[in-house]
């Protein structure tokens, strides 16, 4: 609170012997006035280069990440078939599935849960499974391939 008080009346002090200088030393003090604008147009000038700057980065961020993805994509697999393959998934709940899954010629019937992956049976048969591209386990996924393969020119 001293310290407050002190600043106060400290700098009250030093406007009142500014108001009792004569008029020469005020029309030098004018010369500040218009350093302060300069001063302001240095600082939003600042402040641009530093919004550019920081969206120069993100950009950047962007663009690895984008060369990242595209780079895995073309990355060959190793041996032209996969020695793990999901066959089928079948979701229980909101975090629960079983998964069919063919490792070499076995599959195995796994129970996935949020907290572990829980092997349930290894079939002695193996299943078929065909992958039709028509087929999607979901209706969202259906109504979704219906509206995209559907012509806007068949709805006039």
């Amino acid at each position: 609170m001293r310290l407050f008080l002190t600043l106060m009346l400290g700098s009250g002090g030093a406007l009142a012997s500014e108001a009792a200088l004569p008029v020469a030393d005020a029309e030098s003090k004018v010369a500040p006035v218009s350093s302060g604008l300069l001063e302001s147009s240095q600082v939003s000038g600042q402040i641009m280069q530093l919004v550019f700057g920081l969206l120069l980065v993100i950009g950047l961020i962007f663009l690895l990440a984008w060369l990242v993805r595209r780079v895995q994509q073309k990355l060959p697999v190793k041996g032209s078939q996969q020695a793990i393959s999901l066959l089928a998934s079948q979701a229980l709940g909101p975090r629960d599935r079983l998964l069919l899954v063919q490792v070499g010629k076995e599959q195995i019937l796994l129970g996935l849960t949020p907290g572990s992956i829980v092997p349930l049976h290894v079939l002695e048969e193996p299943v078929e499974v065909q992958a039709t591209e028509g087929q999607f386990s979901s209706v969202l996924a259906q109504r979704l391939a219906k509206v995209l393969n559907s012509n806007p020119k068949d709805k006039s």
